[in-house]
């Protein structure tokens, strides 16, 4: 029997070089991976955090952001639970691009998702394009929660994946989110939380 409470899968979306890739080796293996390369495809990490005295699992899946691998990252928009969009504060290219990443996640993910804007390397200040007050207004647009990140200085990082599991928690327990079994999971053991099956690569 797994000691965990529920699963709930991430997916971060974004153009490539945002950083998203040392997001989640920061979060999940307290890592900065220098000269960290693109990623091909979809990989995926996990990490049990604890909320409200319950454990709940985070299954965190980093995409490629490059045109060609388009065609499969959508495919993982509709499982997930919450999406985190990541633009680099010091690129405006990554900003610009942002609408039509949103316009994926409105064609291809689920209703009941939770989305957030996450505007990274904050630690190279000389370098900013992006003021934050541009990015919150941006969030604000869309309906999304705001926060900037440094995966470099560890800035953030946590406190994002933490108000995901806790916001995505409380929504389930409102039955926002509606909780259901994954096979093998017995009643009062495990919950993965999602509208479709978990996908696979």
């Amino acid at each position: 029997m797994e000691d965990y409470k529920y699963l709930f899968k991430v997916v971060l979306i974004g153009n490539a070089g945002v950083g998203k890739t040392c997001l989640v080796r920061r979060f999940t293996q307290g890592l900065f991976p220098p000269g960290q390369g693109a990623t091909i495809g979809v990989d995926f990490m996990i990490k049990t955090v604890e909320i409200d005295g319950e454990k709940i699992k985070l299954q965190i899946w980093d995409t490629a952001g490059q045109e060609r691998f388009r065609s499969i990252t959508q495919s993982y928009y509709r499982s997930a639970n919450a999406l985190i969009l990541v633009y680099d504060v010091c690129l405006q290219d990554s900003f610009e691009s942002l609408p039509q990443w949103i316009t994926e996640m409105e064609n291809y993910a689920g209703k009941n998702i939770l989305t957030y804007l996450v505007g990274n390397k904050t630690d190279q200040i000389n370098r900013r394009e992006i003021p934050t007050a541009i990015g919150q207004q941006f969030a604000q647009r869309y309906e999304m929660r705001f926060l900037e990140t440094s995966a470099k200085e560890a800035d953030n990082v946590e406190k994002l994946f933490l108000e995901i599991g806790k916001e995505l928690t409380k929504l389930t327990r409102e039955n926002e989110v509606r909780p259901k079994g994954e096979a093998g999971f017995t009643p009062g053991s495990a919950t993965t939380v999602s509208s479709f099956s978990c996908c696979k690569i």
